[in-house]
């Protein structure tokens, strides 16, 4: 791997064409992310990331069911989540599944853990949507336990206590996969990634580049106040939104319509005011490399970059022709451009291979920053945050 990490990530909704009106079917759905992670890895990108959702129009239910899936078919990509619901979820499951996919991927697994966006979503699996940055920091706490003690005993708010309990398998090689902290609004959430040494995973779809800004600011000084390292060793990643053609004009009205009725964004801002407002570039390759670029201008060096490519009822053979063309006209642009100036003390990409290095000669895990039973108590982050 590079020093940097790109690669697409996908929300898998269910939509219409809006050029046809034709929806696949769920089944079809499913197969086209597969089809999308398989033509990732040939097109030479290095990570694909799945998100976790429990409502129509979605269909990731079972993230870890899909990631086993691509690891059987697949050698070099780096599977991910979009979204772990670490709110929602029980952490002894996540530990479990996901030191399981650790194993059969040899690996290649990291997880990008959430509250998501879907408030509903508390109450099916019994949590209150009022709880949810508290459910976030508590269940991560357990998580951290379960992979990094073989025995735990546990007494918590918000699940049934533990006591002798070994989460099984274990983390491979003795090292948990990677965690980014992602959020697109929650500064408690960056703080929760500082104080663990861990990544953050800012979405970087939404929102004007002042708030990303402020976001990955807030998270690099208080990793810095924890001791992980100085604030340009924090370890960030940005999302972003594409769609490319070899003539700019032809990319905008081509995607206006799926823009148009997008389930999120559509009947809103119209997409010139979007593209200006936020990240979403829809131009040539060489437009995307360039406005890629500018994220070093105002979040710093940083070590992954996903994409989504693949919402809006674009059909397959679209979106696969925009992988086609990160691979070939923009990826090796944005690794030899982002190199230049890269100062030595910035970190590479979390790997598995490097993180067991790390501990094997003597050093630090990349996220053992923790105290087993401290409160991770957070400051008042409003005045850092706020416009």
């Amino acid at each position: 791997m590079s020093q940097m990490q790109f690669g697409v990530f996908t929300v898998g909704d269910v939509t219409p064409d809006p050029t046809t009106g034709q929806a696949p079917s769920e089944r079809e759905r499913i197969k086209a992310m597969v089809a999308i992670a398989e033509h990732a890895e040939q097109a030479g990108l290095d990570v694909f990331a799945t998100g976790e959702h429990h409502n129509p129009p979605f269909v990731p239910s079972s993230p870890t069911t899909m990631l086993g899936w691509i690891a059987g078919r697949t050698s070099k990509l780096l599977l991910s989540t979009a979204t772990t619901l670490i709110t929602t979820n029980d952490p002894v499951k996540i530990a479990e599944d996901y030191a399981m996919l650790q194993h059969l991927a040899d690996g290649r697994v990291d997880l990008i853990l959430g509250r998501g966006n879907t408030g509903p979503v508390y109450p099916w699996f019994g949590k209150d949507i009022r709880d949810g940055i508290d459910l976030a920091l508590e269940n991560y706490a357990l998580l951290r336990r379960l992979w990094d003690e073989d025995v735990v005993d546990w007494n918590g708010r918000f699940r049934t206590p533990l006591q002798g309990f070994t989460a099984t398998p274990r983390p491979m090689d003795g090292v948990a996969p990677f965690v980014w902290h992602g959020s697109i609004r929650s500064p408690e959430i960056a703080e929760q990634a500082a104080y663990y040494g861990d990544g953050f995973f800012h979405n970087n779809i939404f929102w004007p580049k002042e708030h990303t800004q402020r976001m990955v600011a807030l998270y690099r000084r208080r990793f810095a106040h924890y001791g992980h390292g100085t604030e340009q060793q924090a370890i960030v990643g940005l999302g972003g939104q594409v769609f490319m053609r070899r003539n700019s004009q032809d990319a905008v009205r081509e995607f206006r319509p799926y823009f148009d009725n997008a389930p999120v964004y559509g009947h809103g801002p119209s997409l010139e005011e979007f593209m200006t407002e936020t990240p979403l570039t829809v131009g040539t390759p060489e437009q995307v490399v360039e406005r890629t670029l500018a994220f070093r201008d105002y979040v710093g060096d940083y070590q992954r970059q996903l994409f989504l490519l693949d919402h809006a009822g674009l059909p397959l053979k679209t979106v696969l022709e925009q992988i086609d063309l990160l691979g070939e006209e923009v990826v090796p642009v944005l690794r030899k451009e982002f190199a230049i100036g890269r100062p030595a003390d910035v970190p590479d990409a979390p790997t598995h291979a490097s993180r067991v290095a790390k501990v094997t000669g003597g050093g630090a895990a990349a996220n053992d920053g923790a105290r087993d039973d401290e409160r991770l108590a957070l400051f008042d982050t409003k005045e850092a945050i706020a416009p």
